[in-house]
C-alpha cells in the first residue's frame, strides 16, 4: 500500500520561502506513468492544484503559480519536494501530496480526493508575520 505523508514547517512569515516535503513509502515515485503532484486547500475553499512531477521526472505547474514555485524529487529518498517563494498570508491553507498513474489530472481545476490513486494527510501551513 502506497503511504505519502507530507512534512513541513507549519508557520511561515510573508514574503518568506516555503519547504515542503512529502515522503513516499510502499512504492517508488520513479514507478512508470506516476504523477506526484502538490494540492492545496485554503481555509473556507475548494482544493488548488499546484503543479505535478511526473515519473520520467517532467515537471507542470498550474500558470497562476509558476512563478513562485518548483516541484523536485530526490529518486534515492523516495521523496518529493515543493518549494514557493514569496509567500503571502493567501497562501495559507492544508497542503496535500497525491498520486495519480494517469496524467488526466495534471492540469485539472475541479477534481476531488477520490479521484487521485493515493492521498496523503496534509500539512498546515500558515503565513503570518
Amino acid at each position: 500500500q502506497v503511504q505519502l505523508k507530507e512534512s513541513g514547517p507549519g508557520l511561515v512569515k510573508p514574503s518568506q520561502t516555503l519547504s515542503l516535503t512529502c515522503t513516499v513509502s510502499g512504492g517508488s515515485i520513479t514507478t512508470i506513468d506516476y504523477y506526484w503532484s502538490w494540492i492545496r486547500q485554503p481555509p473556507g475553499k475548494g482544493l488548488e492544484w499546484m503543479g505535478a512531477i511526473a515519473y520520467s521526472g517532467n515537471a507542470y505547474y498550474s500558470p497562476s503559480l509558476k512563478s513562485r514555485t518548483s516541484i523536485s524529487r530526490d529518486n534515492a529518498k523516495n521523496t518529493v519536494y515543493l518549494s514557493m517563494n514569496s509567500l503571502k498570508p493567501e497562501d495559507t491553507a492544508v497542503y496535500y501530496c497525491a498520486a495519480d498513474e494517469t496524467k488526466l489530472l495534471v492540469f485539472r481545476h475541479c477534481f476531488e480526493e477520490r479521484e487521485y490513486d493515493y492521498w496523503g494527510q496534509g500539512t498546515q501551513v500558515t503565513v503570518s508575520s
